[in-house]
């Protein structure tokens, strides 16, 4: 039994090796990642019990996505096994003013053909405290989202706390579409994460006074955008992560939680990037792990943004580090010093 669950697509990763352009690549590196499949090894390097839920082929591809996972410690009983395909990802790695760059072809994938009845909730959910799932999963097809509904009805039924990460992609669907499936699946959603763009996409509530290209970010805008948040689907949390790029490599990171009552604000870091995919996700297991723990929200936002600080500096999809780290961090050891 899993103290989390969360649900979605793992997909093959191919990359070109270091700064590589595609046009340059003779190789490409084979690694295994996707939004909610990252949040549960986060989860398991935490110590928590987390299941991740999909369905993949039963060849030796969707194995290998599925030993991915069993490394970390990441229950994988609960996947269906069924389908044709895994779905995959190109990354390139940007660098300087060069920007990274997705190429997706993960049409046809095996959860992307998902039925409802592949997937009973009631064992998935048995024991369970935690669900979290990511706006990239419905946004896979409308069966999709019908099981992602299922879902969250069946947790809101079994008092399960429910988060998503909104985590808008233009080349999956449309703000139109998004909003008005997005909007049906957050009546039932507790904590909700979204970035500077995501609740502008999905719902049209945007921070004013931002600029994040030119480095001008406006507190009382992020705000204004948690707690239209909240109020309009009466959410017992938002977290707003505040990401502002100077360049490919260098980012000042920080984020913000609105728990309803008060606004809390992480202290800011200035990250310079080694893989920047993933970041959120590990800022989302951050936040459920400090909750989980009872943490008072400042201490809930501190560790969400440091453990996702770290994950900036970490190859590949997955975030390989501790609670001692991430507090180590929090507490304010930053420097990169050798630890001896």
């Amino acid at each position: 039994m899993a103290q989390v669950v969360t649900f979605g697509e793992i997909m093959l990763r191919l990359a070109p090796e270091g700064y590589l352009r595609f046009v340059q690549a003779e190789n490409l590196g084979a690694t295994f990642g996707g939004g909610e499949a990252n949040v549960a090894v986060s989860l398991a390097n935490f110590n928590i019990d987390a299941a991740f839920v999909t369905k993949l082929p039963k060849h030796e591809i969707g194995q290998a996505a599925v030993n991915s996972l069993r490394r970390y410690g990441v229950d994988t009983t609960l996947i269906t096994r069924g389908g044709e395909r895994v779905g995959i990802y190109y990354l390139e790695k940007g660098a300087s003013q060069r920007p990274s760059k997705v190429i997706y072809d993960r049409a046809g994938s095996a959860i992307a053909k998902a039925a409802q009845e592949d997937f009973d909730w009631d064992q998935i959910f048995d024991g369970c405290r935690w669900f979290h799932f990511t706006g990239i999963t419905p946004a896979l097809g409308q069966n999709v989202a019908d099981i992602c509904l299922t879902a969250c009805k069946k947790a809101k039924e079994k008092g399960i706390t429910v988060s998503c990460d909104l985590n808008f992609r233009k080349n999956l669907w449309s703000s139109e579409q998004a909003g008005k499936t997005m909007g049906a699946l957050m009546e039932y959603v507790d904590v909700c994460i979204a970035n500077e763009e995501d609740a502008d996409k999905v719902f049209g509530i945007k921070a004013d006074g931002t600029d994040v290209d030119g480095g001008k970010l406006n507190h009382e805008g992020y705000k204004s955008v948690a707690k239209q948040l909240t109020d309009r689907f009466h959410l017992k949390a938002a977290a707003i992560t505040l990401r502002t790029s100077h360049s490919a490599n260098d980012n000042d990171w920080a984020a913000m939680l609105y728990d309803g009552t008060d606004y809390h604000f992480s202290k800011s870091y200035a990250v310079h990037i080694v893989d920047r995919v993933g970041g959120g996700d590990s800022f989302g297991a951050g936040l459920i792990y400090a909750m989980l723990q009872g943490y008072s929200s400042q201490d809930t936002i501190e560790f969400a943004t440091a453990a996702s600080c770290l994950k900036h500096s970490i190859e590949t999809d997955f975030n390989h580090v501790t609670v001692a780290e991430v507090q180590a961090l929090v507490s304010g050891g930053g420097s990169g010093r050798v630890q001896r």
